[in-house]
């Protein structure tokens, strides 16, 4: 679905842990084969040019780390805009507690903080500036997905 701002184009999608129950700030209504839900109306943050997709992780069949069941603590309310490098391999912070947010430094190894997350190792396809998650929240790991924006992760006591 595409949304004008400002005069700008933005494409926009809907926030996955809003389509249930959840209250949301930025909820609309669907209307769909005549039934209607809320979603968290949320931005793509994609470097595709278009917008159409979000980057893909090239390692991702390589490590399960990305099927972790649960996420670490939010460490800030807003996406972190990084510059990465083809080829070049990552470990994003899942556990929230690293120094260096959004990459991790270890912290998770620490036996008196008892962290279960272990970090997701990544690659992208070409070099370019990206949006990394910092919410910790995604679905799309490491990559935002904008769930940031839904009241859940806003009313917490992150950045």
């Amino acid at each position: 679905m595409h949304i004008s701002s400002i005069g700008r184009e933005h494409r926009y999608t809907f926030c996955v842990a809003c389509v249930s129950n959840q209250k949301c700030p930025a909820f609309i209504k669907i209307y769909f084969f005549q039934r209607s839900f809320h979603a968290c109306l949320v931005r793509w943050y994609s470097t595709a040019g278009d917008g159409s997709k979000f980057p893909k992780n090239v390692i991702e069949h390589l490590n399960t780390s990305q099927e972790q069941q649960t996420n670490g603590v939010i460490y800030d309310k807003k996406p972190f805009r990084i510059d990465l490098e083809e080829g070049k391999r990552y470990s994003w912070c899942l556990c929230g507690r690293s120094k260096g947010q959004p990459l991790c430094d270890g912290t998770h190894k620490l036996v008196q903080y008892k962290i279960t997350q272990r970090p997701v190792r990544f690659q992208v396809e070409k070099t370019g500036t990206y949006w990394l998650c910092n919410c910790k929240q995604t679905k799309r790991r490491p990559f935002c997905d904008g769930t940031h924006k839904c009241e859940e992760v806003q009313k917490t006591s992150g950045k």
